[in-house]
């Protein structure tokens, strides 16, 4: 709907129907009341009034002699009808005095009506109608706040459908290569190859769920950004890199053309990186193979723009305003694009917007392609610098003891394994109490601790392992499925050094084991 279309709307549904004992009388209240600004629509009898009512109305005015037609025109069949925001207000002129039947009865009726004896006074009319308008306004928003709390529940049911296909695609060639591996017992070789596609499963359905934990904390404004002077260019080649295994796997054409060489701009390396690859793989899902995608930098002012554009299935007009919408999907293009949770416009408008930026998406309709086009402000600054920080190699091998609790018994079995075959000390327990008792005779040096446990959870563990005197030194991490930031403020009162989200990164676990070893050895010193 145009806003034109949508102004001609709101009109029709706040003017106010008259059905007066003459013409005249409807004439002259019509131009009573056009000098207040209400918009008044004479009818000629009640069947062309109640014909006007499918084009919207704010408010009837009825003549008392009007009020038996109510029934035989089916006015009042409409109103028993109304949909349960709408109590549409019908205001009756009746005689001075009158206390007639036909008006008892349809206040019997009728809820929202009201009684005006005339002759009355112009500012009275137009003091009662005023009041009746204000309560449909609120009824009509209502209605839409209604519309919206279903476009919601809709967008909501679809997104639950499409995070549970999204779960099993992974999870089905994870059941296989399981069910390979235990009948099969395959060779060293083959089995080197199933390991490698469990892995891209898994990678995958962790991706999923660090997308939901992403949006959550972005618009929630949880996210901090780690802002450098950068060259556009080298943002490009980033998000290039990690989007070439859809690109090449659709076969498209991917032309990059640089009008803007050298811009340079601040920002988050790695978080503009995501921007520009989310697009890239909207680009490559959403075009059929062999199609065209290209990447476009060009100046705007004292703004450089970046556009993706390709000739895939294009976007309807109807659904350009909601696209930045969380959880909305292009309508019939979600299955063909096979992935995505209907996040990744969301996610991209919160981090540009992040940056001081906007971004904007057109396309002709469905077929015909799609333009996204992200504009950044240029940095001061005439040249970039890079100076990073050395990064602190992870120590190979952490050989203290660790105490792994865990409910979940195939969880702590694995993680302890790993531990193990990488040189420490791993030792498992699977609920609070047999942690503590267990840790009063290791004496560990570390302990990872998941904090969704029956009973006693893991911050209660951590708060009595720590108040023991015999643990002096003990350091803990956290191991959980809950990500939010009051779940991370929970985790760290309760006296826990990291918190690793399940399912575990093996890098950052490597690195807390070696920042463990480190401040070891700086104990030992």
């Amino acid at each position: 709907m145009t806003m034109q279309q949508q102004a001609v709307s709101e009109l029709r549904e706040l003017r106010v129907l008259l059905m007066t004992p003459t013409g005249e009388d409807g004439a002259i209240a019509t131009d009573i009341l056009a000098r207040v600004g209400i918009v008044a629509h004479p009818c000629r009898d009640m069947a062309a009034l109640v014909h006007e009512l499918d084009g919207g109305a704010g408010a009837v005015l009825l003549s008392e002699e009007a009020v038996g037609d109510m029934v035989p025109s089916g006015l009042a069949g409409f109103l028993k009808m109304q949909p349960p925001w709408s109590d549409l207000p019908l205001l009756v002129l009746a005689c001075q005095g009158a206390d007639s039947g036909a008006i008892v009865g349809v206040m019997e009726v009728v809820a929202n009506v009201t009684v005006l004896e005339r002759p009355m006074r112009a500012a009275s009319l137009v003091s009662a109608l005023r009041s009746a308008l204000r309560g449909r306004r609120c009824q009509y928003e209502l209605r839409n706040q209604l519309d919206r709390l279903r476009q919601a529940d809709e967008c909501k049911t679809e997104f639950l459908a499409t995070l549970a296909h999204e779960l099993r695609n992974p999870m089905a060639p994870l059941r296989m290569t399981l069910a390979i591996l235990k009948r099969f017992s395959p060779g060293p070789e083959d089995a080197k190859r199933h390991y490698a596609l469990m892995g891209r499963q898994l990678d995958h359905m962790a991706r999923l769920v660090d997308d939901l934990m992403e949006v959550s904390r972005i618009t929630r404004g949880k996210i901090e950004l780690r802002l450098e002077l950068l060259t556009l260019e080298q943002v490009v080649q980033d998000a290039l890199e990690l989007s070439r295994p859809l690109l090449e796997a659709g076969a498209h054409q991917v032309v990059v053309t640089t009008e803007q060489g050298g811009s340079l701009i601040r920002g988050d390396r790695v978080r503009l990186a995501q921007v520009f690859a989310n697009l890239l793989n909207n680009a490559a899902k959403y075009t059929p193979n062999g199609g065209r995608v290209e990447l476009v930098t060009r100046g705007e002012g004292n703004h450089v723009a970046v556009v993706v554009r390709d000739n895939g299935n294009g976007i309807a007009p109807d659904m350009l305003p909601r696209i930045f919408d969380m959880f909305v999907q292009v309508s019939g293009t979600a299955r063909a694009a096979q992935g995505g949770l209907g996040i990744g416009l969301t996610l991209v408008k919160s981090l540009v917007e992040l940056h001081g930026g906007s971004v904007r998406v057109s396309s002709e309709g469905l077929g015909h392609g799609t333009e996204v086009v992200v504009s950044l402000p240029l940095a001061r600054a005439r040249s970039p610098g890079h100076a990073q920080g050395d990064q602190d190699s992870p120590a190979d091998r952490f050989t203290g003891c660790v105490l792994v609790v865990d409910d979940n018994r195939d969880s702590a079995d694995s993680l302890a394994e790993l531990l193990r075959l990488s040189g420490a000390q791993a030792v498992v327990a699977y609920n609070g109490p047999d942690a503590l008792k267990l840790a009063a005779r290791v004496h560990p040096a570390l302990g990872i601790l998941d904090i969704g446990m029956p009973g006693m959870d893991g911050c209660e563990l951590a708060q009595r392992l720590l108040a023991d005197p015999a643990h002096q030194g003990l350091r803990l991490v956290a191991m959980t499925g809950w990500g939010q930031e009051n779940d991370r403020a929970r985790v760290a009162s309760a006296g826990f050094m990291h918190h690793l989200l399940k399912p575990i990164d093996i890098a950052e676990l490597t690195s807390v084991l070696g920042d463990q070893l480190a401040r070891t050895g700086d104990a030992n010193r």
